[in-house]
């Protein structure tokens, strides 16, 4: 009998759960949850970060770029002696 009303109370909390949002759908002007992804985020966007399959998609392309050797500098700094 227990298990029966652990049952019940979960479903009825399930089911207000998505009454609700149903609720908020219906509240909002355009019927839409905002979008949680970062490349639909104008603040994300404000400050350069992109999700990475996007970032992997800039990566690769960059790296199919020729390579002009003429132009490339060597950091001594770093070389240690």
């Amino acid at each position: 009998m227990l298990i029966f009303k652990t049952v019940l109370a979960t479903l009825a909390l399930l089911s207000l759960a998505f009454v609700g949002m149903a609720i908020k759908i219906l509240a909002r002007k355009n019927g839409q949850f905002p979008s949680s992804h970062v490349g639909h985020n104008p603040e994300m966007k404000k400050k350069g970060l992109v999700c990475v399959n996007t970032w992997d998609k800039l990566e690769q392309r960059k790296a199919r770029e020729p390579v002009n050797y003429k132009k490339l500098k060597i950091d001594f700094t770093r070389i240690q002696k």
